[in-house]
């Protein structure tokens, strides 16, 4: 069986996001469906709509951790303090391991293309982006936590 890690990786060579991969990667113990879990994280690639924000491997880690470990009742001040105290530990060791969470900065695109339309997926894409790696990060840290 492969690792959720792989399974991420493979996903972003298919031509998925990275929030994407992150959802396609958990969907099963989210408890959703792949389809909806693609079209849920559709809007976070491309650091949120393709604006280099928080990357969207971030972002789909995030998402699972919410799904698996957030709150769904207003009045829960205990379950907003511990899915706020956990999404700040995830991104803390995304930090420590990639240097940032902001997808500008982990491409070294500051200040550069913000167009929504996307990048041709070639084989030149693919040896200069450094999404693969990220979207590894991302799901081996959310492993460890699961």
């Amino acid at each position: 069986m492969k690792s959720r890690e792989q399974i991420a990786r493979d996903a972003f060579k298919e031509g998925y996001n990275c929030a994407q991969c992150m959802a396609i990667a958990f969907s099963d113990v989210m408890g959703i469906d792949e389809t909806t879990a693609k079209k849920l994280a559709s809007s976070f690639g491309g650091g949120m709509g393709r604006m280099r924000e928080v990357c969207g491997a971030v972002s789909g880690m995030f998402m699972v951790a919410g799904v698996l470990y957030g709150y769904d009742d207003p009045k829960d001040i205990q379950g907003k303090k511990e899915i706020y105290s956990l999404i700040q530990e995830l991104a803390k060791q995304y930090k420590e391991e990639e240097g940032s969470i902001i997808c500008r900065e982990l491409l070294g695109l500051e200040g550069q293309d913000t167009s929504p339309v996307p990048s041709e997926r070639t084989k030149e894409y693919y040896a200069k982006r450094p999404c693969e790696e990220k979207i590894a990060t991302a799901a081996r840290l959310l492993e460890k936590l699961i």
